[in-house]
C-alpha cells in the first residue's frame, strides 16, 4: 500500500488531486471525533462541545463543555444546551392553528414597595405550550418559560394590574388570563430574619488554612453584616447530619483558637448587631438529604444543636452538588421554627443555578423566599452565561454582573438578591472585578447610572447588597473590598 501510493505522488499529474484528497480527510477527522451522540442526558457525565444527547423525548447539543450535575438538565441551561431543531415533519409550525387555553388562577404574593411575585396554572395546547407574557397594565414586561414571575420596579404605596397570555411555537396566543390588582406596600422591606440593614455585606470566614490570611472572627471588620462560618462537615456516622468545630490546623495556626474562642468572639460581633451564620456545602462539601428519614431529622437535629451552641443566627446554603429539593425545604422549614423568627437563611448558588426559574435554587427558593433574607450569587468560576436579553457575557466584567442580575430580577425580589464576587484574584479561578466594579454595577441596578453595555430593563433600589469569598482573603489588601463596598452600600437608598 505504502509502495503504490507514494509511487502514485511520483507521477505529475496525479500530485495535487491526492493532496487535496488527504487534506480534506485530515481536516474531518477532528470535526468526526469532537461530536458524539451519548444518548440520553444524565448527571455526573463530562460532556464536550457539540456532543448530542436527548431529554424529554428532544434533542439537545453541547455549546460549553462541561461536566453535568442534577438541575441542569438540557431545557434548563440554555447557555449550556441548544435544542437540535428538527428538519423533517408536515409542513412546519406554521401548519399548528390552534391557541393554548388561557393561564388559570393568577395569584399574587411576595408584595414589596417595589416588587411582586405572580403565579398561574400551567395552560395546556394540542403541541405544546412554549411560554407566557406578563402584562402590567397594556404592557408586556416579562416573558417567562415557567408558571412564576417577579415583577420588580415598582412604585411603593401604588395599585397595579396583572394578567397572562400563553404561546406555542407556533407564535398562536391564548387568550388573556382573569386580571388581578396588587398594591404594593409602603414599608421598607428588608427580608427576613429582622435587624439587617436594609442593604447588607456579607462576608465568608474560613475554617481551614489555604493562602489568605488565618483569622479570629472578632479580627473581622464591622462593614461585614452577616459573617458566613464556612463550612459545616458532613457527619458520615449520621446520614444528613452535620458537624463544626475549630479546625485544628487553623487552631494551631491562630495560636490556640478553641470553640470557646470562637463562641465569645460570636457573641462580641452578634452584641454589635452583626448576623454569624453558618453555611453547608461549598466547592467540595455537601449534606445527604437523599433520603427523608432519618435524614431530615438528623440535620434538623444537630444542625440545631451547632446553632445552639455557638450562638448563631442560621444557615447559608452553598450546595454545588445537587440537592433534594423537597427534603431540604422541610428541614430548612423545621429549623426555622426551632431557631424562631429572627433566622437568617441565605443562599449561594453559581451563576448556572440562576439560568431560568426552574433550577434547583430557584425551586427552593420559591419554597423559603418567605424566610429568605439574601441570596447571593456567585458570579465568578463561570464561563459565558445568557444575561436577562439572551446574550451571553463573560465573567469579570459589570456587565456580567448586570446582566445576570436582571436576568434573575425576573424572579427573585430586589431585596433578596445579592452580587457574590471574589475579594482579589487570587480566591477563585476567574471572575474578579475590582471593589469598583462591584460599586458600579450595584450602582447600575439601584439607579440606572455607572452601567457598562448593559442597561438593566427597571431601576432596583431595592437591591440588597454583595457578598465577598471571603473575608480572609479580603484581609491580604488590607480589606479593599469592605472598605469599598459596604460604604457605597449605605449611600444607596
Amino acid at each position: 500500500m505504502k509502495k503504490s501510493l507514494f509511487g502514485m505522488l511520483g507521477k505529475p499529474g496525479r500530485v495535487v488531486p491526492l493532496l487535496l484528497v488527504f487534506v480534506m480527510l485530515i481536516g474531518l477527522l477532528p470535526l468526526t471525533a469532537a461530536a458524539a451522540d451519548r444518548g440520553a442526558w444524565a448527571p455526573n457525565v463530562s460532556y464536550a462541545i457539540n456532543d448530542t444527547a436527548t431529554y424529554g423525548g428532544k434533542t439537545y447539543r453541547t455549546v460549553q463543555s462541561h461536566t453535568s450535575l442534577n438541575g441542569w438538565e438540557p431545557p434548563n441551561v440554555p447557555a449550556l444546551w441548544e435544542l437540535v431543531k428538527d428538519g423533517g415533519g408536515d409542513g412546519g409550525e406554521g401548519s399548528d392553528t390552534v391557541a393554548p387555553t388561557a393561564p388559570a388562577n393568577l395569584t399574587a404574593s411576595g408584595v414589596t414597595s417595589s416588587s411582586v411575585t405572580l403565579t398561574w396554572s400551567a395552560s395546556t395546547d394540542n403541541v405544546g405550550v412554549t411560554g407566557y407574557e406578563v402584562y402590567q397594565g397594556s404592557s408586556v414586561v416579562l416573558s417567562v418559560t415557567g408558571t412564576t414571575a417577579t415583577v420588580t420596579g415598582l412604585t411603593a404605596g401604588t395599585t397595579y394590574s396583572f394578567k397572562v397570555v400563553a404561546k406555542d411555537a407556533a407564535g398562536n396566543r391564548s387568550p388573556d388570563s382573569a386580571v388581578i390588582s396588587v398594591t404594593t406596600t409602603t414599608g421598607n422591606d428588608g427580608g427576613a430574619g429582622g435587624q439587617l440593614p436594609k442593604h447588607t455585606l456579607t462576608g465568608y470566614w474560613h475554617n481551614f488554612i489555604n493562602n489568605s490570611s488565618n483569622l479570629k472572627v472578632r479580627d473581622v471588620p464591622s462593614q461585614y453584616d452577616i459573617i458566613v462560618l464556612s463550612f459545616a462537615e458532613m457527619d458520615p456516622a449520621k446520614p444528613g447530619g452535620v458537624t463544626f468545630s475549630v479546625d485544628p490546623s487553623l487552631s494551631t495556626a491562630l495560636g490556640g483558637y478553641s470553640n470557646a474562642d470562637l463562641i465569645a468572639d460570636i457573641q462580641s460581633k452578634r452584641a454589635q448587631g452583626k448576623k454569624v451564620i453558618i453555611s453547608i456545602g461549598g466547592e467540595k462539601g455537601n449534606i445527604n438529604l437523599n433520603s427523608a428519614s432519618p435524614n431530615v431529622t438528623n440535620f434538623v437535629e444537630s444542625m440545631y444543636g451547632i446553632i445552639t451552641q455557638f450562638g448563631l443566627d442560621g444557615v447559608d446554603i452553598d450546595l454545588e452538588h445537587g440537592m433534594n429539593v423537597t427534603n431540604l425545604t422541610n428541614a430548612i422549614r423545621q429549623l426555622q421554627q426551632r431557631v424562631g423568627s429572627d433566622f437568617i437563611l441565605t443562599m449561594a448558588p453559581q451563576t448556572i443555578d440562576m439560568q431560568n426559574p426552574n433550577t434547583s435554587y430557584m425551586q427552593l427558593y420559591n419554597n423559603l423566599k418567605d424566610i429568605t433574607s439574601v441570596i447571593n450569587v456567585q458570579y465568578y468560576n463561570s464561563g459565558c452565561m445568557l444575561g436577562r436579553d439572551g446574550k451571553c457575557y463573560s465573567q469579570g466584567t459589570v456587565d456580567f454582573l448586570t446582566a445576570l442580575s436582571d436576568l434573575s430580577l425576573q424572579w427573585v425580589a430586589p431585596s433578596q438578591l445579592g452580587i457574590g464576587v471574589p475579594a482579589t484574584p487570587s480566591a477563585a479561578g476567574g471572575g474578579y472585578v475590582s471593589p469598583t466594579v462591584v460599586n458600579n454595577a450595584l450602582n447600575c441596578l439601584a439607579t440606572g447610572n455607572g452601567c457598562g453595555n448593559y442597561k438593566p430593563v427597571a431601576k432596583y433600589p431595592d437591591i440588597r447588597g454583595a457578598m465577598t469569598w471571603s473575608i480572609n482573603w479580603d484581609a491580604t489588601t488590607n480589606y479593599s473590598l469592605a472598605n469599598t463596598v459596604k460604604p457605597f452600600l449605605n449611600s444607596l437608598p
